[in-house]
């Protein structure tokens, strides 16, 4: 390993220059992730399916989430056979969360994910800093922070900020570790493990810095150990969820690429910019063959993930965007190490332009639709429905709405509304409100249709509440 003393005379190392104390230009990045995501929060739109789930998990008490993870049981009636038990981590941890006074609304379980995000990237900024620079660091950790992806998934009340927090503190572990070993093998080994309970997929970034020390340094069988400890907990999880019969749930919402899973998954990152994707992949490459001090801990980052996902391929689905972004924040980096190995002149308008991509691309998240509107079915069942009337939930995406937000806005519906696996009574009165959701703009079948139909109900009138993620219908159905 190369001494950190000085020759007299002799200029600082990037290294040397960012080994001391954090900069305040190291907190752009964070501070700005930080600032995107609370305009993305002010519109207030209200949780969709996964974050309901995750809101209605998080407030159980801790013995019944506890108990759900190791069954392998559903929580609610409607959700049988939908258990807590993939990122029960995060579900703890949220719990724990909302019950801090004054925390427990949708939109803190959204902020704690934005919370999480921004110390990874500070993290992250600090780690390569360390490595390249300051100029570098603060470049990739603001190409992160300006992301699409990153930032889509900065907002929502899901496990992906903990994961980005957890893959930081790996990184910065084992820059640490690079530059003064024994130091930096605690935080490896903590924040290691932390990735993968945030989300296993990150366990294949936790083999990519173990591949990084090991190309850094001949003695790394310290790391080595290390990693390999830090998986175990993973490891467990999964042999858990083997267990206890929901190894294979959710595995219908992964995609076979056919081996373009590289290029689907830089799509994604890019937003499907053209001019992001184009120059992030250029200077990704550069940064590979070019960038000194950065080189291998980056490119271990961006290319092990990928490699390990499609040999993984071979054998079953695995494609899923922000399932892959912890090993595409490494993307981000690499693309940054690109721009170091640039000529001095060419520097800082490439690292504007890389900037104003990302953050050109992100800019459409400003005007999209709310992913799914629960909330707002149950404002205008507020306004129309009359006491005695049942609010039937004929699905469970519809009935998680339901039930979540009566709840928090309307507790006053709560005597009318019938859950799953109840159907639609039909010893009701005239009218019967119906809420579904739409599958290719078509109702979901459900038992209540034939039920109300024979009780002499017919459907009178249909209030259409499109989302990006569900289509909602509420429908009056009378006799």
């Amino acid at each position: 390993m190369t001494s950190t003393r000085l020759r007299p005379g002799a200029p600082p190392s990037p290294a040397q220059e960012t080994s001391g104390r954090w900069h305040p230009l190291e907190l752009l990045p964070p501070l700005l992730v930080l600032l995107l995501g609370t305009l993305l929060l002010r519109p207030g739109h209200g949780l969709w399916f996964d974050e309901l789930f995750t809101a209605e998990v998080a407030r159980l008490p801790l013995g019944e989430i506890l108990s759900a993870v190791v069954t392998g049981a559903g929580t609610t009636s409607y959700l049988a056979g939908v258990p807590p038990s993939y990122n029960a981590p995060y579900y703890l941890v949220a719990h724990g969360w909302t019950a801090l006074p004054g925390l427990g609304g949708d939109t803190s379980l959204r902020a704690l994910s934005l919370l999480a995000t921004a110390g990874g990237l500070a993290l992250t900024t600090r780690a390569v800093a360390r490595l390249a620079g300051r100029a570098t660091g603060v470049l990739a950790g603001t190409v992160l922070a300006g992301s699409p992806l990153v930032l889509e998934q900065a907002v929502e009340a899901r496990s992906y900020g903990l994961a980005v927090l957890a893959t930081g503190g790996a990184a910065l572990g084992l820059v640490r570790w690079l530059q003064e070993p024994p130091r930096g093998l605690v935080l490896f080994g903590l924040a290691g493990a932390g990735m993968g309970l945030a989300h296993w997929y990150a366990v294949t970034v936790l083999a990519a810095f173990v591949v990084a020390g090991l190309l850094r340094r001949r003695s790394a069988l310290p790391l080595l150990l290390t990693g390999g400890a830090a998986a175990l907990p993973v490891v467990a999880l999964v042999g858990l969820n083997l267990l206890n019969g929901t190894g294979g749930r959710n595995a219908e919402h992964l995609r076979d690429t056919g081996g373009q899973l590289a290029g689907l998954a830089l799509r994604d990152w890019s937003g499907g910019q053209t001019p992001l994707l184009c120059l992030t992949l250029g200077l990704a490459v550069l940064g590979g063959l070019r960038a000194t001090g950065l080189r291998a801990v980056a490119a271990c980052w961006a290319l092990v993930p990928l490699l390990l996902l499609l040999a993984a391929e071979l054998v079953r689905p695995v494609y899923l965007p922000r399932y892959l972004m912890t090993g595409l924040l490494g993307v981000g980096v690499l693309a940054a190490a690109g721009v170091r190995a640039l000529p001095r002149a060419a520097r800082a308008p490439v690292a504007a332009l890389l900037v104003a991509f990302s953050l050109g691309a992100s800019l459409t998240m400003f005007d999209r639709a709310p992913r799914e509107r629960a909330d707002d079915v149950v404002r205008l069942l507020a306004e129309v429905h009359r006491p005695g009337q049942p609010i039937v939930a004929a699905d469970q995406r519809s009935a998680i709405g339901l039930d979540h937000y009566v709840r928090t806005l309307e507790p006053g519906l709560r005597p009318d509304v019938v859950l799953p696996p109840d159907d639609a009574p039909g010893d009701a009165g005239d009218v019967v409100w119906l809420v579904r959701r739409l599958i290719d703009w078509e109702p979901e079948p459900t038992d209540d249709d034939a039920v109300l139909a024979a009780a002499g109900f017919r459907q009178v009138d249909q209030v259409t509440l499109p989302g990006s993620k569900t289509v909602l219908v509420l429908q009056r159905w009378e006799r």
